[in-house]
């Protein structure tokens, strides 16, 4: 009866997480599909509770209490402009279980080594799953606990690194030991070779030294990508924490968790594949650390930035028949989606085309500006993907780029030495007339100079982007 339960209820918990998946592609079905997976989630837990070999409730009770006590806390201190950290903080967690999950698995398998016959027919659990195989599946147990605990070692401290970039507690730029990518094959080909002495001795040591190494090589990896390949990197520790938990899966012999883990390593691939895409960046060239670059110094930019107040940019706006608005991390950081919105109201009550574009890699998190600008109740079918919108600027009158840098940079097409050069990027340069809200004259997260500030056609106009807006918005008509 329980395992009756449990499978059926694992089905129905999978076809709700697919369920979920799907759901978040699209903006208008991502709440319902955030339901999708918290109720697939709370099933998967009952059903693991309830399920075979299942005990200790009131400690598990208590965990579950606590875990979601933190959780509702966080979530309600985090802002919007923080989810990039969050999300590489989950998953470090991830990562980490999956250690600590592998461990477990290889000291019950030297426990159980040593119990008599007699024992072994006396567990229940898990333990008795282990004691009942035969030395080839054992074998099988300890390849499976070894990628488990190498994957998740390396998305540990991948996730911790890409945290403290995100947070701005670690230089976002890219940083590699003397040695570079030799250091990252040689921790890699010392773990292949420790696999070995593992499979053939069950060794502690050997399944130790591993963990070092993996602990490294995801240590070292992040620390080679800079700032600008961030969205790329957040998701593909998405992937790779996905698929630690699909090696522990198989450790656990728990067919929920190598689907799920399954379903986010496959996605998190994919997204991530996406992102190099939309960023022109080789995807092993990302993932191995960089490897590559250009081949000479970026040019050198001409002319000088003209700034423009209030008053230019309403009246700017107020002569205008359409309008793009192109958000960008800095909207985030300046909480401005709300006045933004505001603003978009007041502009189509004028009579005003107005239209948001918006690049695969805006933020610094796949899908960040469409998150802000759903929150904020701007229309999801004025809200436009960079493929369906950028034949429109030459059309255009005005472009409002509120805190973006490289995904309007015309260096990406000029420039064969910038560091995003073939980069697709919004060419809003090509509008009539262009305003760039920025804070100052930086250049922004990534560390990348920008043409588009010193053109002809455009404008800068400065301060917090949020106050900014606010100011505008008293002079539309």
């Amino acid at each position: 009866m329980e395992y009756g339960f449990t499978t059926a209820a694992y089905v129905v918990a999978a076809v709700l997480f697919i369920q979920s998946l799907g759901g978040l592609s699209g903006q208008e079905s991502a709440k319902r599909a955030v339901w999708y997976g918290i109720v697939g989630m709370a099933l998967a837990v009952l059903a693991t509770l309830y399920g075979p070999g299942a005990g200790n409730w009131l400690i598990s009770l208590v965990m579950i209490v606590i875990g979601g006590a933190i959780g509702w806390v966080v979530a309600q201190r985090v802002q919007m402009t923080e989810m990039p950290q969050l999300v590489a903080a989950m998953h470090s967690l991830v990562g980490l279980a999956a250690v600590l999950i592998g461990f477990n698995t290889h000291i019950e398998m030297i426990r159980l080594a040593g119990m008599d016959e007699a024992a072994r027919h006396a567990l229940t659990g898990f333990a008795a799953v282990i004691a009942h195989k035969s030395p080839v599946e054992i074998n099988i147990l300890r390849v499976e606990t070894f990628l488990g605990i190498f994957i998740g070692a390396v998305t540990f401290t991948g996730s911790v690194i890409a945290f403290g970039k995100l947070a701005g507690k670690v230089d976002g730029k890219a940083k590699k030991l003397p040695g570079g990518h030799v250091l990252n094959a040689a921790a890699a080909l010392i773990s292949l070779v420790f696999l070995f002495v593992y499979l053939s001795s069950g060794s502690t040591l050997a399944i130790v030294i591993m963990t070092l190494a993996a602990l490294f090589i995801g240590y070292h990896l992040i620390m080679g990508i800079g700032g600008a390949d961030m969205p790329v990197v957040v998701s593909m520790l998405n992937s790779y924490s996905g698929w630690a938990a699909a090696a522990i899966g198989f450790s656990l012999s728990n067919d929920l968790l190598i689907v799920v883990g399954a379903l986010v390593g496959s996605s998190g691939a994919i997204l991530s594949y996406i992102m190099c895409k939309a960023m022109n960046r080789s995807f092993v060239s990302v993932i191995l650390g960089g490897f590559g670059g250009t081949s000479g110094p970026a040019m050198a930019v001409e002319g000088e930035q003209i700034a423009i107040d209030t008053e230019g940019v309403a009246a700017a706006l107020n002569d205008a028949d359409s309008v793009i608005i192109v958000p960008g991390y800095g909207m985030a950081v300046a909480q401005a989606q709300g006045a933004v919105s505001e603003l978009t109201r007041k502009l189509r009550a004028a009579g005003k085309e107005v239209r948001f574009a918006i690049h695969p890699v805006a933020g610094r998190l796949p899908g960040h500006m469409n998150v802000l600008l759903a929150e904020a109740k701007v229309p999801y079918d004025i809200v436009l993907e960079m493929d369906e919108i950028n034949e429109d600027f030459p059309n255009t009158d005005v472009v409002i780029v509120i805190g973006s840098n490289d995904i309007v940079n015309p260096a990406a097409q000029e420039d064969p030495n910038s560091p995003i050069a073939g980069m697709p990027v919004l060419e809003v340069w090509k509008a009539k007339q262009v305003f760039v809200s920025k804070r100052g004259q930086g250049t922004g997260y990534s560390g990348i100079e920008n043409p588009l500030f010193y053109k002809d056609n455009t404008r800068m106009y400065y301060g917090d982007a949020k106050d900014s807006i606010n100011k505008l918005l008293p002079l539309i008509n």
